[in-house]
């Protein structure tokens, strides 16, 4: 397959396999059409036919040159095959445009300091586990690892100190990003203000732009109300103080906290007791 891409990259020897689709033809003839030297031109047919997309044979003083149309087909199913994969319905890329989308609204909207505050996201999950089980999830740094982060990203960095008054610091990178290489994809610092074990979690946090500076404050209220069958978790995030440079931030809010409550909610549900006899941990890069 890299030799048939590497093989028809080239706009001379495409044009050729262009010509050949219709019949075969005499190199001469080839170059005549092609508009190119006959040199030039039997050389890449000559690559052609070591990528295997072209054949030739002798007849008398001429070579002529015949597509292979089974590599072309292999090559279309593979591109179709990428092309299904990358469409798929709730796919990466379906992710990808909705935040395009956003990012466009949200870049139009920002035009003065303060242009966002007041804005305001609500998520309800309903989660199996009960209220302390979820609470340890809120809130121990090793269990929200596994979940505080949309689904390109991980947690590289996490202090969450359970108290009023405590840090809040949350850093993230691209979740193929093993080794450190690429940029931080995020980084956030708040302070907790207020905690009532299995019952109300709420905190502040600023995103981070590339000088350092806040992009504006999350208020995030978190309240759990036990059920027959588990928790339900009612999340409040409201905005203030948000920077012209904030757009990018809030474009993803929707759709990067809604990611993360989704893992938190399978965790829970694919186990609700593998965690109960783990502890937390400050966990970093």
């Amino acid at each position: 397959m890299d030799a048939l891409l590497a093989a028809l990259a080239d706009p001379a020897r495409w044009r050729l396999v262009t010509l050949l689709a219709e019949r075969p033809r005499p190199v001469g003839v080839l170059a005549r059409l092609a508009e190119a030297r006959q040199p030039q031109t039997t050389k890449h047919l000559q690559t052609l036919e070591r990528a295997g997309v072209v054949t030739s044979q002798r007849t008398g003083q001429r070579r002529v040159y015949a597509l292979q149309p089974a590599p072309l087909r292999e090559l279309a199913a593979a591109l179709g095959r990428l092309a299904d994969i990358a469409d798929q319905a709730g796919g990466a890329r379906e992710t990808y445009d909705r935040y395009a989308l956003s990012l466009g609204t949200e870049r139009l909207a920002a035009e003065n300091p303060g242009w966002a505050d007041g804005r305001s996201f609500r998520f309800l999950r309903s989660l199996t586990g009960d209220p302390e089980l979820v609470w340890r999830h809120l809130t121990e740094p090793s269990l929200l690892a596994r979940w505080w982060a949309p689904d390109d990203l991980r947690v590289s960095e996490l202090v969450f100190e359970a108290r009023p008054g405590g840090r809040v610091v949350l850093e993230y990178r691209d979740t193929e990003d093993t080794d450190g290489s690429d940029l931080v994809a995020g980084r956030a610092e708040g302070v907790v203000e207020e905690a009532r074990p299995g019952e109300r979690l709420a905190y502040r946090s600023s995103p981070l732009l590339p000088d350092g500076g806040p992009a504006f404050t999350s208020h995030i209220d978190l309240r759990l109300q036990p059920t027959g069958t588990g928790t339900d978790l009612d999340v409040h995030f409201r905005i203030s103080d948000s920077t012209v440079d904030s757009a990018d931030f809030v474009a993803g809010i929707e759709i990067g906290f809604g990611q993360s409550l989704d893992k938190l909610a399978a965790i829970l549900a694919a186990d609700p007791r593998d965690t109960r006899h783990r502890t937390g941990t400050r966990s970093t890069k």
